[in-house]
């Protein structure tokens, strides 16, 4: 039979609740006694019922994550920050994926009712005030990673300057006519975020003296097959771009995959530059605007525990920055390393 906390209590010769106050490492124990109590428990190998001990202390041990589309790249590095953090932490993970507009309220609404978590973190997705209020007024610690509200403290990357990089990057190289393709927006999800990259072009451009071009804007999905399209639109036009800036690193790869079908040299004929940084832009060494994703995901953990402890810690803004990295679909001169054995 499991060893059980009224074992521990009869072998150590101290009540129940002595033992429970060591477990929990409640004040008001004697050194000794504790000492004591810790001993009888290493001995019978004794391990708290993680179930029972929720119910009475109200706490779960759970950290949950909303996340819409986790099986993209982009995500799926964030969670590995994340993951790593709560394992740390010695918490465990429970994961909301987000699909639509339906799912995204039904958790919003049901995942605080129920407190299965000590801690919300919400990825790429900004509840609306009603949702972000309700959060709040019931004491369940929120934080927000890739979006934002006041209510919560929210962590946010730099998109403009990141796009203002990306640009003055191809502008350095002597390129005038840069396509962008801008990401779609996914329902109501509001975690768009093209538009402050837009903001991030135009600023490049006007420094520069550079006509904005409307045609030179296209708009698709994220993915490889999106940036391909939309690669193909503008490589069709009577006066193509020298350079693409794609919204993200997949659909980068998907420029790229436009680019060999028409037998367009990278980059003497077309430089190509992504955003996010995710692991594949290495490998097929692509230049991209690096997000620290898996350090955003990292330190989302570390501001939503520390709010768990401090619950009336006021909400803060933190804004993270992009890295530029250049390899060969920018830079002539660059050859892909051999890899490492």
């Amino acid at each position: 039979m499991p060893v059980t906390i009224h074992d521990i209590a009869q072998s150590a010769g101290v009540s129940v609740g002595t033992v429970s106050r060591v477990i929990n490492n409640s004040p008001g124990v004697k050194q000794g006694t504790r000492e004591r109590v810790l001993a009888v428990i290493a001995q019978l190998q004794y391990r708290p019922d993680p179930i029972a001990r929720s119910m009475v202390s109200k706490r779960t041990g759970s950290v949950g994550v909303i996340v819409p589309f986790f099986t993209r790249p982009f995500f799926m590095e964030v969670l590995q920050g994340i993951e790593a953090a709560i394992a740390e932490d010695r918490r465990d993970l429970v994961l909301y994926n987000v699909e639509n507009d339906i799912q995204r309220h039904r958790y919003f609404s049901e995942v605080p009712m129920r407190r299965r978590v000590d801690g919300l973190l919400i990825l790429s997705l900004t509840p609306d005030e009603a949702a972000a209020r309700h959060l709040r007024e019931i004491g369940l610690p929120t934080v927000l990673v890739d979006g934002y509200s006041p209510l919560h403290t929210s962590l946010v990357v730099d998109n403009i300057d990141g796009a203002y990089q990306a640009m003055q990057c191809l502008i350095r190289r002597g390129h005038q006519r840069i396509g962008f393709i801008i990401g779609l927006i996914d329902g109501t999800f509001q975690f768009n975020q093209a538009n402050d990259r837009l903001i991030g072009v135009h600023r490049a451009l006007g420094e520069a003296g550079i006509l904005f071009e409307p045609e030179l804007i296209v708009t698709a999905d994220w993915t490889r097959q999106g940036g391909k399209s939309a690669a193909l639109h503008l490589l069709a036009l009577k006066h193509r771009p020298t350079a693409i800036f794609a919204g993200s690193d997949m659909q980068a790869i998907g420029v790229l995959n436009a680019a060999n079908a028409l037998g367009i040299r990278v980059p003497e004929e077309l430089a190509i530059i992504g955003f996010d940084g995710i692991e594949v832009s290495e490998l097929l060494d692509l230049s991209t605007m690096q997000q620290p994703m898996r350090h955003m995901g990292a330190l989302g953990v570390y501001h939503l525990i520390r709010q768990m402890h401090n619950p009336e810690q006021p909400p803060e803004l933190i804004r993270l920055s992009t890295t530029l990295v250049e390899r060969r679909t920018t830079d002539p001169g660059h050859h892909l390393a051999a890899p490492s054995v």
